[in-house]
């Protein structure tokens, strides 16, 4: 089915425990990094979406409790004289993770089809060419045993300007908002039209793209931290191996271990 963003503007406020079902989200996703770096593999996270959408607060949650030396948050601003002398994915390719690692993408290669179609920062053959280079991209990814979750989070134009609102409000969050996002608001249903063409063309089986309804903040952050945990769950073995033997030996010998005696 094709994605409509306006089905995802109900922003109904979370009716759970939020804190205690954060932190066993959190608690989950770390056992799942832990799965992740035993089992040797690689994933990638990315996460689109509007200006002031909570893109870095789910991130924060989402790393909360996750071993800081396998994971990599790559903020994606505009490309540097360098990048732009390359292909657009080229900058992608130098950020793909190792084995055991996850990166998460702050914004990703699909700015071409957004912000460069819309703001006309590239040809127009070259935005439409960039779909199928897109998915070429991420199935060349998925063929490598990269695992990739691709999450939209979308705000209406009233939270967007909430969120504006505050961040001009608060003195340590006014250095997050500039003259750029009021442009890009201006031209709102010109990133509608480019977000729902990406979405018709680059939404796939195997490189499916999950939304989330983030007008309110706590039921958005845990749906988005649910989606993550139930998609790696999917792709990674969740078994955990037995204590060495050699090791239990020493254990017991220093200081008297005893298997489940802890």
């Amino acid at each position: 089915m094709t994605i409509d963003l306006a089905d995802y503007e109900t922003g109904a406020k979370y009716r759970g425990d939020y804190d205690a079902d954060l932190a066993a989200l959190q608690q989950r996703l770390a056992k799942i990094q832990v799965a992740h770096i035993l089992h040797d593999r690689r994933s990638v996270i990315l996460l689109e979406g509007w200006d002031a959408a909570g893109k870095g607060g789910i991130i924060k949650r989402m790393t909360a409790d996750w071993d800081p030396r396998y994971y990599q948050v790559h903020p994606i601003a505009a490309p540097s004289e360098i990048e732009r002398d390359h292909h657009f994915l080229w900058r992608f390719w130098t950020r793909l993770p190792a084995g055991r690692n996850i990166a998460i993408f702050d914004r990703s290669w699909y700015g071409r089809v957004l912000v460069e179609r819309v703001e006309g920062f590239c040809p127009k053959k070259d935005w439409k060419r960039a779909y199928d280079e897109i998915n070429a991209f991420e199935a060349q990814q998925i063929d490598a045993g990269t695992n990739l979750i691709k999450l939209f989070v979308h705000i209406t134009q009233e939270t967007q300007d909430e969120q504006l609102a505050q961040r001009l409000d608060t003195p340590w969050k006014r250095w997050k908002t500039g003259a750029d996002d009021y442009r890009n608001r201006a031209r709102r249903a010109d990133y509608l039209d480019a977000m729902h063409a990406m979405f018709k063309k680059t939404d796939s089986k195997r490189a499916p793209w999950d939304v989330i309804d983030n007008n309110h903040r706590k039921a958005g952050r845990i749906a988005a931290l649910k989606t993550v945990a139930d998609r790696l769950e999917a792709l990674v073995p969740m078994d955990f191996p037995a204590a060495d033997p050699a090791v239990v030996e020493l254990a017991h010998k220093a200081f008297g271990y005893r298997p489940g005696k802890s």
